[in-house]
């Protein structure tokens, strides 16, 4: 049972993100009801621990086992979503992935891949697109630019 609910026109969500980046690009995605580009991650369930939800998440969405480097940011947002209506209090912690071991920069700066009946299209979003990109969340549009190079690079493959 995921760690969401609706109360009226509101809705509660505790999420998790995964923050995968290679040389200044970050990897973002849409799916066929969303216009925007988001991280890939989902909702942790109940009784599960963050840590897990993140890898489960990319597990189920992209089809590889990151590791986890370290949690980056908790961040409490409220918005309206852009296809619900629905006005979400929602946290999240975004976790800063290693890569290295997976396939998943040998599959191109664009690549789709299927989750049940939803089909995912993933891109490799430059840091220096995300201002002007249909993007969310918001604040990773300038704390993207924050991080130390060290986080960058120990995601890339040696």
């Amino acid at each position: 049972m995921d760690i969401t609910y609706k109360v009226e026109n509101r809705k509660f969500n505790y999420r998790v993100c995964a923050m995968m980046i290679h040389e200044g690009k970050i990897l973002a995605m849409q799916d066929d009801r969303s216009p925007y580009y988001y991280l890939p991650g989902g909702r942790v369930a109940m009784g599960e621990r963050a840590e897990d939800a993140v890898i489960r998440e990319v597990r189920e969405e992209l089809g590889v086992m990151p590791k986890i480097l370290r949690p980056l940011w908790l961040n409490q947002a409220f918005f309206q979503e852009d296809v619900d209506k629905l006005h979400y209090h929602e946290l999240c912690i975004y976790f800063l992935m290693d890569i290295s071991e997976t396939d998943l920069l040998s599959r191109g700066d664009s690549f789709l891949s299927h989750e049940g009946k939803r089909t995912h299209h993933f891109e490799w979003l430059p840091f220096e697109q995300l201002e002007n990109a249909y993007f969310y969340p918001l604040f990773l549009k300038k704390e993207i630019f924050r991080l130390p190079d060290t986080f960058t690079l120990r995601t890339e493959i040696e």
